[in-house]
């Protein structure tokens, strides 16, 4: 069956839409071709009703995410294009439920009380039709984030991640029995590995609950998975950081995620990089800022501070007599270094004060104060 009514062209919206920017749109829409106010535009009514019905879909995230995996199925058909294979009515056909042809609703395909869309489908969208034959499916793939200590997205290096995946189990290779035991045909499905479901002019496939899709079921489950074909396995990488790195970069490991089965290709991981902050350190582009203590008499009289790099070189700074807190001095060449840019290191002074302070001490702060006509 195939989608003949593009939902986001009718909302002027692209895939990647947030959900509040179809909300926004549709409002705009709404008001502007409500009935009420085109009273003189015998196609007004028709149009809301086309982009009512469209933000029933896009609206709801559950729905958006269901017409969206029929679309990536390719089940979307504009100007007759064909989708994938149905028993269902074809074009200039009455639609399921009644419609009109080629039109789509979600609840024509809650059928014969077998629940709703996400659970007619649910399977289709996340298995593959087996047809009675093991095709290639490809493992699993994961997305994670990484914490990526501050130096280290600075400077660029290694950082070990763990990863937990569903692979086929190794014992039984995937397919539910003890190893020496021979699986016995499915009853369910025949060994087809798909049961039926339809009413009226059309019908669905989806793979047989009973064994998952295989065909036959295990006369012996096997004792590493259970029966289930597949086992959870843990997985330990080394990321390589590029220096330089943002956060929210993210990085594509190909075939490093769970093993495929049948022969189908291994899945991908997906890295997403989450930079720890560093109280010693600030990121300005690619400036580094730095934060340099000194103390009065150093800010008062000028004097020499000592300035570590993100690379741990110490560099010497000369202070200026009056130096205030928060000036800045930068240091060319010693920031980020990414591509072919280099930025700088900023050392910004912060003036400490000793406290508390002797009596000596304070005689002797009072009679500076006095000297330099300083209010106390």
């Amino acid at each position: 069956m195939a989608i003949s009514k593009d939902y986001y062209a009718t909302l002027g919206v692209s895939m990647g839409a947030s959900q509040d920017a179809v909300k926004r749109a549709y409002r705009q829409l709404a008001k502007k071709h409500h009935p009420d106010s085109n009273q003189n535009d015998p196609k007004a009514a028709d149009r809301f009703k086309e982009i009512s019905e469209a933000y029933q879909v896009l609206g709801d995230v559950e729905k958006r995410k269901h017409y969206d995996e029929m679309r990536r199925l390719g089940a979307y058909d504009v100007g007759g294009a064909a989708g994938p294979r149905s028993r269902g009515p074809q074009p200039g056909g009455a639609a399921p439920g009644g419609g009109a042809p080629g039109s789509f609703k979600f609840e024509d395909f809650d059928v014969g009380g077998l629940g709703g869309l996400g659970d007619l489908f649910g399977s289709i969208f996340n298995q593959q039709r087996s047809g009675g034959t093991k095709a290639p499916q490809a493992g699993q793939s994961v997305e994670t984030t990484l914490e990526v200590p501050f130096a280290v997205a600075i400077t660029g290096g290694k950082v070990p991640v763990d990863l937990e995946l569903t692979e086929e189990c190794g014992t039984c290779t995937g397919s539910g029995s003890a190893p020496g035991t021979r699986p016995t045909t499915c009853r369910e499905c025949g060994g087809l590995g798909t049961v039926n479901f339809g009413q009226g002019g059309f019908a669905v496939s989806r793979p047989c609950p009973a064994c998952l899709g295989r065909g036959s079921v295990p006369s012996k489950p096997c004792a590493a998975c259970a029966g289930a074909g597949e086992v959870r396995a843990r997985k330990k990488l080394l990321i390589t950081v590029p220096a330089g790195a943002d956060a929210g970069t993210k990085v594509r490991l190909k075939g490093q995620g769970g093993k495929g089965s049948n022969g189908g290709p291994a899945g991908d991981v997906v890295i997403t990089f989450h930079i720890s902050e560093d109280p010693a350190w600030a990121r300005e582009g690619l400036d580094l800022v730095r934060r340099v203590p000194i103390n009065v008499a150093q800010a008062t009289l000028g004097s020499k501070a000592s300035v570590s790099t993100i690379d741990g070189k110490t560099i010497s700074l000369r202070i200026p007599p009056g130096t205030a807190s928060g000036k800045r001095f930068r240091i060319a060449k010693q920031g980020i270094h990414k591509g072919d840019k280099l930025g700088d290191l900023i050392a910004e002074i912060a003036i400490e004060v000793p406290a508390p302070v002797t009596a000596e001490q304070e005689k002797l702060m009072k009679q500076f104060a006095e000297a330099a006509g300083l209010a106390y």
